[in-house]
């Protein structure tokens, strides 16, 4: 069973959007950009309001485990 979770991605050119779908579907995230870019051009700009609303509805990534962050607390 798959557990991946969609979110925003660390490995970030803007928002994280691109690359969070990316690591969902198992893609590289420059495949991913490319072909929201080429799809926005070709739309004639109608992808960016839906990029915008995923970078807020998208959960952030989990933050990675630090053990010095750990004994701080």
């Amino acid at each position: 069973m798959n557990n991946k979770k969609l979110s925003t991605s660390n490995n970030r050119k803007l928002l994280g959007v691109c690359a969070g779908i990316a690591e969902f579907i198992d893609w590289p995230p420059s495949k991913v950009r490319l072909l929201w870019l080429l799809l926005a051009f070709f739309s004639g700009g109608a992808l960016i309001l839906p990029y915008i609303i995923c970078a807020v509805v998208f959960p952030k990534p989990p933050a990675p485990f630090d053990l010095n962050n750990f004994r701080q607390q």
